[in-house]
């Protein structure tokens, strides 16, 4: 059971995304908060997989929240949920480590996939948003850090097309490998350069200017 908690200052928003994730037998809402100060008690208390946070609150935004929950140990996995899709607020709060963002318009089974595949850990929410989104509020690249060295040529061509935001099966295509061979390149690329997931691969590559 993947146990969510769902932060968003609108009542009536937060009652529709409640009904829509009960309905599913592997989704539990645990809480659900109208600010970021209510937040971080309510996630503290409920110790929740993955938490849903809206960027724009009162009391405290999501922003601050998210910077203070990911300090914390072992937190959840927090998606951002935004109104624009170039949002630099987003693009703060995937830096900070944030899992990604979502549309509050999406289809309802696309938040429910995401849920899902941020819970699993193993991929990006809408890579080729996230890696638009970068390139929109591109900062100047920060020196590539040495232990970008120790990825072989064969990973360091898989993170480039990992950066571009393709999937492990576009990726597989590509390169004429198995998804399997993709999906362990990707997990060594990621323990060598201390990421967390494809998110912060993404973000890694810009912050470098490697994407």
């Amino acid at each position: 059971m993947i146990r969510v908690v769902l932060v968003d200052d609108q009542a009536l928003f937060r009652a529709g995304i409640r009904m829509l994730v009960a309905s599913q037998p592997d989704l539990d809402v645990v809480g659900e908060a109208g600010d970021g100060r209510e937040a971080i008690d309510l996630i503290r208390s409920t110790r929740p997989d993955v938490v849903l946070m809206d960027i724009r609150m009162p009391v405290m935004d999501g922003l601050t929240a998210t910077a203070e929950i990911l300090a914390q140990p072992d937190p959840p996995r927090i998606v951002m949920l935004t109104t624009f899709d170039l949002d630099e607020a987003a693009a703060r709060a995937i830096r900070q480590g944030a899992s990604g963002f979502l549309l509050k318009d999406a289809d309802p089974e696309f938040l429910l996939a995401a849920i899902r595949t941020v819970h699993a850990g193993s991929s990006v929410i809408a890579a080729s948003a996230t890696r638009e989104l970068f390139q929109h509020f591109a900062e100047a690249p920060k020196p590539v850090p040495a232990r970008f060295a120790a990825l072989t040529d064969r990973e360091r061509e898989i993170f480039a097309l990992a950066a571009r935001g393709l999937s492990n099966s576009e990726i597989a295509a590509r390169e004429y490998l198995s998804e399997a061979t993709v999906k362990t390149h990707i997990s060594r690329i990621l323990t060598k350069l201390t990421l967390r997931d494809r998110v912060q691969l993404v973000v890694f590559a810009f912050e470098h200017g490697l994407a």
